[in-house]
C-alpha cells in the first residue's frame, strides 16, 4: 500500500493531463476551474487504493479515478445551484463566478467527460466498470431528488433519511471503492465487501457533514455555516430534533419567520439543548465501526486492512 498522499499527487498529475479545449472558454474555464479547486479527493483516492489492496496496476486505476473526481465535482456545481450556494472550497462557487446557466452546461459536460475518463480501464473489465458508474450515477440523482422532496414534507424519518443518504452520499464512495477492487481482479465477494464498506462509511460521512455544516468552522469548512438549516434540510439533526420535541417548541420556531443569523443561532441552541453533539457522534461512531466490519472479511492482507480503517478514522474526525 501507498499512502494517501501518494495517490492524491498521482491523481493530481493526471487531473493536469485533462485537456481543455481554449476555443470554447465559456463551456471549458468553469469546468478547469472546478477541478482546480483541490479537495480531499476522497473517492478517487478510495478506488486507488482499493485497486492496490487487491494487486491492481496503479496505472490501470487512475483514469477512471479521475473520472470518479470528475464526476463528484459536476454534482457539487449543479448542488451548489439548487442549495443557492455562494461558496465552495474557500471560493466562489461556479454559478456565483458565473451564470446558472453556466454551471448547469458545464455540470452537464462533466458527467461526458467522466464517463471518457472511466474507459482507461482494461478491456476486460470495462462492461463491467462502466455498468457499475452507471448505475452509481443514477443512484446519486435519485438521492438527490429526494433530498429535495424532502424539503416540501413537513415530516421526514431517519429511516427516510438514510434512503437519502446511501442514494446521495454513500454511492459515490462505495462504486469507487468497487470499481477499484474489479480494475484489480479481486473476487466478487471481495468486491461486494468492499462496496457494502463503502455504503457505511458513506453514512458516516454525510452524518459527519451535517454536523459540520451547523458546528463546523467556515475558516475550514470551506463554505457558509448554517446552510441546511437556512434550505430547511432534513439532516439527522433536524429529525432527531422534530422527534424529541416533546412540548412543540421545535416545531412552533421552524413556523417562524426569522433573518437568517437569528434563525441559524436559534435552532443551533435547540439542537444544543437536546445534545445532539454527542447523539451525532455516536451513530457516526456506530457507522464506521460497521464499515471496518467490512473489511474483516475480505482477503485483502492485514496491512491494507489497517491502511483503510486508519483512513476511515482520520476521515471521520476531520473538521472540514
Amino acid at each position: 500500500m501507498q499512502s494517501a498522499k501518494h495517490y492524491l499527487e498521482l491523481i493530481n498529475q493526471t487531473l493536469a493531463q485533462v485537456e481543455y479545449p481554449a476555443w470554447l472558454p465559456g463551456l471549458y474555464e468553469p469546468i478547469r476551474y472546478t477541478m482546480a479547486s483541490g479537495g480531499k479527493r476522497l473517492r478517487s483516492t478510495l478506488l486507488l487504493a482499493m485497486s492496490d489492496a487487491f494487486g491492481g496496476d496503479l496505472q490501470q486505476s487512475v483514469w477512471p479515478a479521475v473520472g470518479v473526481e470528475m464526476f463528484h465535482n459536476f454534482t457539487l456545481a449543479h448542488d451548489d445551484v439548487m442549495d443557492h450556494a455562494d461558496m465552495r472550497r474557500g471560493r466562489p462557487t461556479v454559478h456565483k463566478k458565473w451564470d446558472v446557466n453556466t454551471a448547469i452546461l458545464s455540470g452537464d459536460a462533466m458527467v461526458s467527460m467522466a464517463f471518457k475518463c472511466m474507459t482507461g480501464c482494461p478491456p476486460e473489465c470495462l462492461p463491467e466498470v462502466i455498468d457499475r458508474f452507471g448505475v452509481m450515477t443514477m443512484q446519486v440523482y435519485e438521492g438527490q431528488q429526494i433530498d429535495g422532496d424532502f424539503e416540501k414534507e413537513e415530516r421526514v424519518g431517519f429511516d427516510d433519511y438514510l434512503r437519502m443518504i446511501v442514494g446521495k452520499t454513500s454511492a459515490l464512495i462505495a462504486y469507487p471503492c468497487a470499481i477499484g477492487a474489479i480494475i484489480a481482479g479481486a473476487a466478487p465477494e471481495d468486491v461486494e465487501n468492499v462496496f457494502n464498506f463503502g455504503v457505511s462509511l458513506g453514512i458516516a460521512f454525510q452524518m459527519q457533514d451535517d454536523y459540520l455544516d451547523v458546528y463546523g468552522d467556515p475558516a475550514t469548512f470551506g463554505k457558509a455555516i448554517g446552510g441546511d438549516i437556512l434550505n430547511d434540510k432534513k439532516t439527522w439533526l433536524h429529525i432527531m430534533a422534530r422527534d424529541q420535541d416533546a412540548d412543540g417548541s421545535f416545531q412552533s420556531l421552524l413556523a417562524q419567520k426569522l433573518e437568517p443569523a437569528e434563525k441559524i443561532m436559534r435552532v443551533t441552541a435547540a439542537y444544543d439543548a437536546l445534545n445532539l453533539r454527542e447523539q451525532g457522534e455516536k451513530l457516526v461512531s456506530r457507522y464506521t465501526e460497521d464499515a471496518i466490519s467490512y473489511l474483516k472479511h475480505t482477503t485483502m492482507g492485514d496491512e491494507a486492512k489497517d491502511w483503510f480503517i486508519d483512513y476511515a478514522h482520520n476521515l471521520l474526525g476531520r473538521n472540514k
